[in-house]
């Protein structure tokens, strides 16, 4: 029974994000909604973890489960990937590079500025 009521709990979050999708005129998705909704609500204490722990480890335990049909709608379009994979393959290894390097310098920045801010209060 708690995991019927955790899960409507979190249901009911995502629903909230779907009606905000479709009132607010900003290009976010639903689920996002639904996220932070959720965080605002763990934050402001309206909702416990407890209230929604179980559910929310059971829906991370079976993820994998879902990402099966698109696996399967990849395999199928095999042929059409194959007709851009070299392009795919260069943009991602590109763009992968470039985010671990911009994530790299803004860490040593943040670290940087926070032991100067903690060498000031000595």
């Amino acid at each position: 029974m708690t995991l019927i009521k955790q899960g409507a709990i979190i249901f009911g979050v995502t629903m909230a994000g779907e009606i905000l999708y479709t009132l607010l005129p900003f290009p976010v998705p639903a689920g996002v909604y639904g996220l932070f909704l959720l965080l605002f609500f763990l934050l402001g204490g309206l909702v416990k973890l407890e209230q929604v722990e179980t559910a929310g480890m059971f829906l991370l335990d079976i993820m994998a489960m879902m990402f099966i049909p698109a696996t399967v709608g990849i395999i199928e379009s095999k042929d059409l990937l194959l007709e851009v994979a070299v392009p795919y393959m260069i943009i991602i290894s590109l763009t992968t590079i470039f985010v671990m390097a911009v994530t790299g310098r803004t860490a040593q920045f943040l670290i940087g500025k926070l032991s100067e801010r903690g060498k000031g209060n000595e």
